[in-house]
């Protein structure tokens, strides 16, 4: 598990470091339109709980793993990402950043980081799909600081210069939920330029 796990974590730092960058670039629009019914502000704090989320559920160890890879997780999970509950949380967790979010962000980024750093990725913990090893649950946070970092960065009308290595990751997760879940044709035609993707086509 070593390399896999340094590699998992390598991502998640260097997708952490970007988030926090792009951040520092909103200036005073935090209030312009994020992502969809989301402001900006409200799509940073979404954002900011791929690391918040690392941070408490590493204090809640799972007493077996029911979720056994990461593409599970967004298996199981994907009943729940398509709820009203997620867009209020974001509002909610925009909200708690209080008057200084990109600061704020930053300091969030300084204490989750670390804190995985001195993890083995053996680690089981407790997240809302049930009991995962550390390894298995980072890369979902890693996917979740790529892509919206890359709608933070749409939004605020600036290149988005994901990081190699979070990038790569979050491509092979993407590819492995197409295969699991039968599209794999789909997306590879569109890729080579075959077709383009069905009008609101998404993996999640």
């Amino acid at each position: 598990m070593t390399d896999r796990w340094t590699a998992a974590r390598t991502a998640f730092a260097e997708a952490a470091d970007w988030f926090v960058r792009t951040t520092r670039e909103v200036g005073e629009r935090w209030e312009a339109p994020g992502l969809g019914e989301w402001d900006v502000r409200a799509l940073v704090g979404h954002t900011s709980r791929s690391l918040l989320t690392v941070e408490s559920y590493l204090q809640v160890p799972a007493d077996a793993v029911e979720v056994g890879s990461t593409a599970d997780y967004y298996r199981v999970t994907s009943a729940l990402a398509a709820g009203s509950a997620v867009a209020e949380r974001g509002r909610q967790a925009g909200a708690a950043l209080g008057d200084a979010p990109s600061a704020e962000v930053a300091a969030i980024a300084a204490r989750v980081v670390p804190r995985v750093a001195t993890c083995t990725g053996a680690e089981v913990i407790t997240t809302i799909a049930g009991g995962m090893r550390l390894a298995d649950y980072l890369p979902t946070r890693t996917f979740e600081l790529v892509v919206h970092t890359a709608d933070l960065s749409a939004a605020l009308g600036i290149e988005s210069d994901v990081p190699p290595t979070p990038a790569a990751e979050a491509l092979v997760l993407a590819g492995e939920l197409a295969v699991g879940s039968g599209r794999a044709d789909v997306v590879l035609r569109a890729l080579t330029g075959r077709e383009a993707l069905p009008p609101g086509f998404s993996l999640l």
